[in-house]
């Protein structure tokens, strides 16, 4: 690195990202590790693992994408950099 000090701002960016990073790799592998014995669980016909492989985990990866949203509009008008 340059040696510069991070600003607040961008430690905070960078925390909510690693930690929402973090979050959709333990989604995804989570998901995938565990599908063998959530298929034991039927819903309509089809085993629950089916469900969440295919649509529950994509419904999880939409609400990390809220939430970052949400949480970098709130740290932009913090700093004040709101585009609004």
């Amino acid at each position: 690195m340059s040696g510069r000090p991070v600003s607040p701002y961008w430690r905070k960016t960078r925390r909510l990202t690693l930690n929402l990073l973090l979050i959709w790799i333990a989604l995804t592998f989570g998901i995938n590790w565990f599908a063998r014995d959530l298929n034991h669980i039927v819903v309509l016909g089809f085993p629950l693992g089916f469900y969440l492989g295919a649509q529950g985990s994509m419904l999880l990866y939409l609400g990390l994408i809220w939430y970052y949203n949400r949480r970098m509009k709130k740290l932009d008008a913090e700093f004040g950099i709101a585009d609004d």
